[in-house]
This record gives C-alpha cells, sequence and structure tokens, in this order.
C-alpha cells in the first residue's frame, strides 16, 4: 500500500450555463493545485441566483468530498448545507470563476508572510499651502494620509512669509499628521517647526546657518542645481553643529539633464554611503506626458536600490494626481524584489492599470457551443480578439461595432436596451485597451477600480428572491453571467 496520501476530493457546485467554463478551468486548475475536482450541476440556469437553502434541498455530494465550494453569489447562512456534510467545509468561492487560481493561490504563489513591508518614506506636497483655506488644506491632508503619505509637506511661496504657519502646522499635527515645510526662508522655517513640524525642506549654502537653532532634521540641496557644488559644504556645517539630514542631489526633468542627474545620486551614495538621502520625483511624473504609474514605480526601484529612503512627490496635473496611492503600492513591490532578489512581476495587480496582464479566451467555437446550451432569450455579451458578441437562445451575433450589433439585436425595452449599451461600451473599451471584458463586472483598472453591482443582482434585490429555478426571467430581459462558478 502506497504511503503517498490521495489528492483532496472538491466538489464545485455550479448551475447549468457555467458548466462548460467551470470545467474549463478546472481542468487546468486541478493538476497545479493537488485536488481532484468534481462539478455538480444543479437545476437552474443561473448560478448567481442559487441560496444556500435552495442548494441543500437539491445537492447530494458523491462519498469522499472533502471540501465543496459555492458559486460567489450564493449568499446567506451556510448551515443548511453544513447539516447535509457534517465535517465537510462549506465555502463561497470566487464571484467569478476565472479567479479560481487566484483563490486557490496559483497567481500569486511563493510571496513571503511580511510582502508589503516597505522601507522609503512618502512626503507627499500639498502646493501653494498658503492660498488654501485651512478646511481645504486638512482636507487635502488627511487625503493623502489615507493613500499612503507619511508625512505632509507643505509647500510655501518664494517671497512672501506665510505669517499663519504655525497655524496651519498646529491644525494639521492635532489631526494626528507628521508635518514637514518646504521654504527656504530661515523666519518661516523656524515658525513651523516651533509648530510642530519635524523635516525642512531644505538647506543650503543660504540658511544652513540657521538650522542650526530650528531642532528638526533639514535636507541638503546643491548651491547649484545640475551640480553637486556646495553640497559637501553645507553636510560638514550641519554635522558640526550636530543637525541630522537627509540628502537630494535634485532629479531633473527629461532633456534638462535627467541622466546626469541620475549620476549624481549614485555619486552622493558613494560618498556617503551611511547617509539618509531623498529624491523628489515629482520632476519627472508632473512634467513628462505619460500616465505616472510606471514612473513612480520605476523611481521607487532605483530609490530600493540604493537605498534613499525618503521620496518627495506632487500631485497636481491630472495624470500624476494618484502618485501618492502608487508610490506606496511601488515602494512595498520594490522591496520585495530586492529583497528577495526576484523579478517585481505577477506580483502586484494593483499598479497595473490600463491594460490587463493576461486575458483569458474562451474562443468562437466555444462561444458557439455556450450559444447552444443557452434556453432563454437574456443576453450574454463577450469580447475577445477585436470582436464583441451577443448570445441568446436565438442569436449568435459578432462584429467588431457594437451600434450594428445592437441593431441586430432588435431590443424595444429603454431599461434594457440602456444595459446593454452600457455593457457594449465596456466590451468596446476593453478590446480597444487590452482588458478583459466581464458582464455585470467592472473593468479593472488597477487600484481605481470601482466595484459594480450587477444589473441583474440589483434589480433581483429590488424585486424580491427572484424566479424559482428553471424558469425564465421576468420581463424586461437581464443578462445572465455565463463565466461564474
Amino acid at each position: 500500500m502506497s504511503d503517498t496520501a490521495s489528492p483532496a476530493r472538491v466538489l464545485f457546485v455550479t448551475g447549468r450555463l457555467a458548466e462548460f467554463a467551470l470545467r474549463q478551468v478546472l481542468d487546468d486548475l486541478a493538476p497545479r493545485a493537488g485536488i481532484v475536482a468534481e462539478v455538480a450541476v444543479l437545476p437552474i440556469t443561473v448560478a448567481a441566483l442559487m441560496t444556500p437553502a435552495w442548494v441543500a434541498k437539491r445537492l447530494e455530494p458523491p462519498p469522499g468530498v472533502a471540501r465543496i465550494i459555492l458559486p460567489g453569489h450564493c449568499r446567506g447562512d451556510l448551515t443548511p448545507i453544513e447539516a447535509r456534510v457534517p465535517g465537510v467545509p462549506v465555502e463561497i468561492g470566487p464571484e467569478d470563476l476565472r479567479d479560481l487560481p487566484r483563490w486557490f493561490g496559483h497567481e500569486r504563489a511563493g510571496l513571503p508572510d511580511d510582502y508589503g513591508a516597505y522601507d522609503v518614506e512618502i512626503l507627499a506636497e500639498i502646493n501653494l499651502a498658503p492660498r488654501l483655506p485651512r478646511a481645504e488644506l486638512l482636507r487635502q491632508a488627511l487625503d493623502f494620509a489615507a493613500q499612503g503619505a507619511d508625512l505632509i509637506d507643505l509647500g510655501c511661496e518664494p517671497g512672501a512669509r506665510w505669517a499663519e504657519v504655525g497655524d496651519a502646522v498646529k491644525a494639521l499635527k492635532d489631526a494626528g499628521l507628521r508635518v514637514s515645510i518646504d521654504t527656504f526662508d530661515p523666519d518661516e522655517a523656524a515658525l513651523a517647526v516651533a509648530a510642530g513640524a519635524e523635516l525642512v525642506l531644505s538647506v543650503n549654502a543660504g540658511n544652513r546657518d540657521a538650522a542650526r537653532d530650528w531642532g528638526a532634521e533639514v535636507v541638503v540641496l546643491p548651491d547649484q542645481p545640475g551640480t553637486l557644488d556646495g553640497l559637501d559644504a553645507t553636510i560638514d556645517a550641519l554635522e558640526a553643529a550636530g543637525v541630522r539630514y537627509r540628502i537630494d542631489p535634485i532629479l531633473e526633468p527629461i532633456g534638462f539633464g535627467f541622466a546626469a542627474s541620475l549620476d549624481r545620486y549614485l555619486e552622493v551614495r558613494r560618498r556617503y554611503p551611511d547617509a539618509a538621502m531623498m529624491m523628489g520625483v515629482g520632476n519627472l511624473t508632473e512634467l513628462t506626458d505619460v500616465d505616472s504609474s510606471g514612473v513612480n514605480t520605476l523611481l521607487m526601484g532605483f530609490c530600493q536600490e540604493q537605498a534613499i529612503h525618503s521620496v518627495l512627490t506632487t500631485a497636481v496635473i491630472n495624470w500624476a494626481r494618484s502618485s501618492v496611492r502608487e508610490l506606496d503600492l511601488a515602494r512595498r513591490l520594490v522591496r520585495h524584489a530586492v529583497v528577495n532578489r526576484t523579478l517585481p512581476k505577477r506580483v502586484e495587480p494593483r499598479l497595473v492599470m490600463l491594460r490587463d496582464p493576461k486575458l483569458d479566451r474562451f474562443g468562437r467555437e466555444n462561444l458557439a457551443e455556450l450559444q447552444r446550451r443557452i434556453r432563454d432569450p437574456n443576453w450574454r455579451i463577450f469580447a475577445e480578439d477585436g470582436v464583441v458578441y451577443a448570445l441568446n437562445n436565438g442569436h449568435f451575433l459578432s462584429g467588431p461595432d457594437p451600434f450594428v450589433l445592437f441593431d441586430e439585436m432588435d431590443v424595444s425595452d429603454p431599461s434594457h436596451a440602456f444595459y446593454l449599451g452600457y455593457e457594449m461600451m465596456k466590451a468596446k473599451t476593453a478590446l480597444t485597451l487590452g482588458k478583459a471584458y466581464r458582464q455585470d463586472q467592472a473593468l479593472s483598472w488597477g487600484f481605481l477600480t470601482e466595484p459594480e453591482t450587477s444589473h441583474r443582482l440589483r434589480r433581483r434585490r429590488a424585486g424580491g428572491d427572484g424566479p424559482a429555478e428553471g424558469s425564465a426571467l421576468p420581463p424586461p430581459p437581464t443578462p445572465e453571467k455565463d463565466d461564474r462558478s
């Protein structure tokens, strides 16, 4: 007799419409997950309309089942099912059956327990802070903190001393926030520090003597942008006075010395191997015609490798307005990559926003087979390989133009037409950008995704428990998901 334990038998419960897609997913997943997958197809078209009480009356689990996985939209008390199979765990699976591999841990396998740790501090600058009413200043500061900022940096206006800077700092401190002040004015800096600011941006030869009296950490800049002139002298003066500091050699925009400025960061690290350093990333994110997430991640990777443990960002221009959250996610990703000497790939899906990392395909033949199994007039929408598909019990329509498809669908009910137009819009957007489209679900925009409530489920909740098993959905017709377990 072999000592090797037999793979666990896992029973997946579904409806008639999802059976085909579920079996396809399980054929690939079961060997990788080390399970024997079995499927129980209950007498209902749409698995999402099941309830645990309804399932308990109809489910006949085969002997030896170790787990039972219900469809993700099957909500409610699981006790009736558990009573049918004492000792067998009953679980609610993902809402989309194509998420089963990730649900079983086979898309993020190998991550260490401490994934999410970071050692880079984020300073979020509120630009032109003196111009803002106090309530708006506090709102922006709290918003930045919620996105992941560690310090709120108050950006002052050169040449115009902010008389109320102390009150502003105190207001943020009273709200539980850490504060830095961005000014070269010694008196302005002194007022901010006295009110609780812990970091002053910035000092060079022009104001370094005043820094001895502040009692706060400072950021050291070169005297002349584009060089390291004066940096060593300022550092020597601060060290002699016992002033804590971090060094920022200044990142330059593309076309104005970007590559050379990166070299200056490397040079400072060679000269001062143990010094704290900072990088202001806004000179790239705010001044380059490109979405900021990739730029922020790349710069955060540079900082992680060079032990630059603080970054300063702004979020002014629209394409960079989510920079704080991007940096918060990126600092976790790059630390994982550097510490574990592994590629930062297939680890942090929330930073992949424009295009999806993977596009699952049903294929035209499989969709045609699915259409042959449909018994009701409700439309199912798919989008893949540049084509939008619309299926029901009487039609198999396809084409690149949603307007042409809609004319062929001959829909007269206004609310249903609106719904289908909305879904067609999402489908076309997905095809245009290379994203996965799943009917009744939001397109994935990484951490910017706003979840949708299913049109069908919203109507079901508003009107009661929905149709009995095997019946046609009541008018107006509503779409049914085919790809849920």
